[in-house]
């Protein structure tokens, strides 16, 4: 009798045991999607034929998605436009810039810009260095006019590359645009502790931007930020005594409440319970002394709330569109005024490839009162 009680005792701490790791190990690994540093690839899609204006790829969840995105090989791009035709296995979309690929020819299809302004755009530009507190960080600087510049910020893991696709407007209008990289990016200094902070730490290294901006003429900053780049926005506009230099903000799908986010994403695309989002915060906020509550811009509204252009996407599969509902619906109780718009189709931050030109009307006409 004693000696099955032991047993059923040492069978009972044993899976408590394996329990409580795997707990621990899951609670690990999801803290890692949040805040490791990830350096992403190209792709593996094909050109399977090339011709008259049009290019065919293989056929993916990626290059079936219609609207304007860019296709990347070595040294070159090309930038699609809609879906011409498709078959089994074959996408045939339009070409509308860039080069265009031999047949053979793999890369990865994307949804955002392939390289520098002058690549991309044909726009001339410098890089300049941002002094930020952990040492020198590069930044795309487009020369315009008057003192009013628009400074942007790219997302989670993501590059500078990323928020090019605003340029045109912002280049036509004639305002200075100025697109920065923040701790952790490449060419950039990596954190102390080698983590992403999620926006509480990068919005630093952007009020070392918006202060080389004022030592370069600015005396107004306008900030876009997709993404992550938006909680970084929304943190700086909390804590920045630069804040009040800012006459307006656009956000492209922030994931300003990362619980909610964390939750969401777990439940909906990993099918995991919410204990398990629950533990992975929790081991986010050990990890890197983040208070994820904090960042919440709904509980947590910024000191300074210039006007709010507020862009999602109701297919975004990262960041619930409810989110972003939610806090334009509370605008008026927040005391700030936010201008959401909504877009159909297109995962995250991918409003302006699926509509590029209610995106480009859009800001064009949020940002016009700032022309010079």
């Amino acid at each position: 009798m004693a000696s099955g009680r032991r047993r059923s005792w040492l069978v009972l701490a044993a899976t408590l045991l394996v329990l409580t790791g795997a707990a621990g190990w899951g609670g690990w690994y999801g803290s890692d999607q949040a805040i490791k540093v990830v350096r992403w690839g190209g792709g593996a899609d094909s050109v399977l034929a090339s011709g008259n204006g049009t290019v065919t790829l293989t056929d993916s969840p990626r290059t079936r998605k219609p609207g304007t995105y860019w296709f990347e090989w070595t040294g070159a791009f090309t930038m699609f436009g809609d879906i011409v035709s498709r078959a089994p296995g074959r996408v045939t979309r339009k070409v509308i810039g860039g080069g265009t690929p031999s047949v053979g020819t793999s890369g990865a299809f994307n949804a955002v810009a392939p390289g520098d302004p002058k690549v991309t755009w044909g726009i001339d530009y410098s890089e300049i260095m941002v002094p930020t507190e952990l040492g020198p960080a590069p930044a795309w600087y487009v020369p315009g006019k008057g003192s009013t510049w628009v400074v942007a910020v790219h997302g989670q893991n993501g590059r500078r590359k990323a928020e090019l696709a605003v340029l045109p407007v912002v280049h036509r209008l004639g305002l200075p645009f100025l697109d920065i990289t923040y701790r952790n990016d490449e060419g950039a200094p990596a954190s102390p502790d080698g983590l992403l902070h999620l926006g509480d730490a990068e919005w630093r290294d952007l009020e070392a931007a918006v202060r080389t901006a004022r030592s370069m003429g600015a005396r107004r900053v306008l900030l876009y930020g997709t993404s992550m780049g938006g909680v970084i926005v929304g943190a700086f506009l909390s804590r920045s005594a630069l804040a009040i230099t800012v006459s307006a903000v656009i956000m492209d799908a922030p994931p300003y409440d990362w619980e909610r986010v964390g939750r969401w994403f777990a439940g909906n695309q990993l099918h995991l319970p919410a204990a398990a989002a629950w533990l992975s915060d929790r081991v986010v906020e050990w990890r890197t002394g983040v208070d994820l509550a904090r960042l919440d811009l709904l509980t947590h509204p910024p000191a300074v709330r210039p006007p709010l252009l507020l862009i999602h996407t109701d297919a975004d599969l990262q960041v619930p569109v409810q989110a972003s509902r939610d806090l334009a619906a509370a605008g008026a109780r927040l005391n700030w005024k936010i201008r959401y718009e909504e877009f159909h189709g297109g995962d995250h931050t991918e409003a302006w490839n699926v509509d590029r030109t209610r995106y480009d009307r859009l800001v064009g006409d949020f940002l016009t009162p700032f022309k010079p």
